[in-house]
């Protein structure tokens, strides 16, 4: 058996306590974290009882509604050459800001291994891919402000759907938006080496550290994140 777990069984004390002192090895985790790490974790910890909140009013309206819901097969079909696509535009919506999740990382990893080329070119990689989501979002919304929905009203049954859809699809693309101009931000920090001379300006953080990369990048998960639950609970449902 390994010697360091050894010692580790053998320094925890038994019964109750040590059962709270397994509960409060937790706490030391959050001494080594910079400040800017910890503010962003309990930003998301806050955003995710919004976003919550607001997921939870949706299904507790479309559950108690009297009147039928609009079948999303429908509403957001793409029709191309006379072809309706039933949410195609949605699956390409999804597919690009999930690999933007994929670059974010890779983004993160180069950046702790000091390459400043590919760390940049991965951020704006990322940049692009949201910039792309919010453009087709823009389109969406246009498409279905077009076809008669309103936050009032709907030609396809409940006057909620409107409300609900507006409301929390705007309430994400706003920050992705925000996500795509922080992530231009820290990549034109990162390409002019802001961040290993510690030049002066938000986003910038101790000198020589990349963390600001993975800040960002936390931000940018749990945006990815939440669209997941929008995706099955507002275009499969």
């Amino acid at each position: 058996m390994n010697t360091a777990l050894l010692h580790t069984q053998a320094a925890r004390p038994p019964g109750w306590r040590g059962v709270v002192a397994d509960w409060s090895s937790d706490q030391r985790a959050f001494k080594g974290a910079s400040w800017g790490k910890t503010m962003m974790w309990i930003f998301l910890l806050s955003d995710t009882f919004i976003f919550g909140c607001f997921l939870l009013a949706y299904m507790t309206v479309r559950a108690s509604t009297t009147v039928a819901w609009p079948n999303p097969s429908e509403v957001f079909a793409l029709e191309i050459a006379g072809t309706n696509f039933p949410l195609l535009l949605i699956a390409i919506m999804t597919f690009v800001l999930i690999s933007s999740s994929g670059t974010m990382a890779m983004a993160v990893n180069y950046a702790y291994r000091r390459d400043r080329v590919k760390t940049t070119a991965l951020i704006l990689l990322t940049a692009l891919f949201g910039a792309a989501f919010v453009g087709m979002q823009a389109f969406e919304w246009s498409k279905l402000i077009h076809e008669g929905v309103r936050p009032w009203e709907n030609p396809w049954g409940a006057a909620q759907f409107g409300a609900t859809f507006f409301t929390i699809t705007g309430f994400h693309g706003t920050h992705v938006t925000i996500g795509v101009i922080m992530l231009l931000i820290v990549a034109r920090k990162v390409w002019r080496g802001d961040l290993d001379q510690e030049r002066p300006g938000g986003l910038t953080g101790r000198r020589g550290r990349y963390e600001m990369v993975e800040i960002a990048g936390l931000y940018w998960h749990f945006v990815d994140l939440v669209w997941v639950f929008i995706f099955a609970l507002f275009y499969l449902w």
